[in-house]
């Protein structure tokens, strides 16, 4: 019964933590873009010839970046 009264209290705090955790999480925007993850993992990206022009001169992140937008207004081909 003395047990009870340390057990108790120790799960009411870890599961405090585990709700802290995740408000914190959604707040952050973790769960904001469920299907871009799921679309990009099907993404051949070694497939892709290399990028000329315009795409050459603007580097990786910014197409990354547009490419995720893209994804979010569900326009990805």
């Amino acid at each position: 019964m003395n047990m009870l009264l340390v057990l108790i209290p120790v799960a009411l705090f870890l599961g405090a933590i585990g709700l802290a955790a995740f408000i914190w999480a959604l707040r952050s925007g973790q769960f904001d873009d469920l299907e871009g993850s799921a679309a990009r993992i099907l993404d051949d990206e070694e497939d892709k010839p290399a990028p000329k022009g315009k795409d050459a001169r603007e580097g990786k992140d910014a197409r990354e970046a547009r490419e995720t937008q893209q994804v979010r207004r569900g326009r990805r081909e």
